[in-house]
């Protein structure tokens, strides 16, 4: 299944994407978020359109395309978790995944317009496959038993800045989490229907440039493996988001370093999950 959340911010509505028509999900769920998924809503959701029983949604061409699932609880990252990533920016390949926290407020949708923040030098991109958690994930025996727990996946874009993240001192959190940070969507898809997450094709580009083009068959911890690692250190909860790193082509690794300023656009993808498209403003 493909869902979607259309409408404006804080009041979207949450609809099945059938053959590229929003059904309205509004007679069994009020949203896409934490409660549906731990409430059985996908099985839910796959029921009605089996009974029939869901509707177009009237004038969905028209309205905003929102993140696809609401506010997750949390937010968890994997740093350096590309091959090529990690040689771009100096850095030795981990021996263990590089773990932070992001704000679950940095969400916003796959088109809206992301904010460059005050004082700001060095916002950067970085286009990744995000992991929605389906299921209560806690001390998971293997990394066999993790993809089980995902309910599916979407195109996330960890946006950040470099300065705040790396030379203002403490954690990387602050370059992370400023407001508008993290848009998603356009749609969320369901882990059937993805099929292996380490088959992928993910790429950005800045004002028309390609910047990264890359295959999550390059990750140097597999989605799975990150579930069950994450599982021995947190409860992943429904609705939780695993961002789970960028391929090389970030700024940060360029030799001109361009990083993004007022009136850029970064359009980026995934093979299956859609593609998105931000307009960066200043704070």
């Amino acid at each position: 299944m493909r869902l979607a959340r259309l409408g404006p911010a804080s009041r979207e509505v949450p609809t099945l994407v059938l053959d590229g028509t929003p059904l309205d999900l509004r007679p069994i769920t009020d949203d896409i978020g934490p409660a549906f998924l731990a409430s059985r809503g996908l099985e839910r959701a796959a029921d009605a359109v089996a009974a029939g029983s869901l509707q177009p949604l009237d004038g969905a061409a028209h309205l905003r395309v929102g993140a696809p699932i609401s506010r997750p609880g949390k937010i968890v990252c994997i740093g350096l978790n590309y091959r090529d990533h990690a040689a771009e920016t100096g850095a030795a390949i981990p021996t263990e995944p590089v773990v932070f926290l992001k704000d679950p407020s940095t969400v916003v949708g796959p088109f809206d317009t992301v904010l460059i923040p005050r004082g700001s030098t060095k916002t950067d991109w970085e286009v990744e496959l995000g992991v929605v958690i389906g299921r209560r994930a806690r001390y998971l025996d293997t990394p066999d038993d993790a993809l089980a727990y995902v309910a599916g996946y979407l195109v996330s874009h960890d946006v950040s800045e470099r300065e705040f993240q790396l030379e203002r001192g403490g954690q990387w959190d602050k370059g992370k989490s400023c407001e508008t940070f993290n848009p998603v969507g356009p749609e969320f898809v369901t882990a059937d229907e993805v099929g292996d997450p380490q088959d992928l094709r993910l790429s950005l580009s800045v004002n028309g440039v390609k910047r990264q083009d890359g295959t999550t068959a390059d990750m140097v911890f597999p989605v799975d493996h990150l579930v069950w690692y994450l599982s021995q250190y947190m409860v992943l909860e429904p609705g939780d988001l695993i961002n789970t790193g960028t391929p090389a082509g970030v700024a940060m690794g360029l030799p001109d370093q361009p990083y993004l300023r007022a009136g850029d656009v970064v359009e980026l993808g995934i093979t299956g999950l859609g593609s998105a498209r931000q307009p960066f403003e200043q704070a």
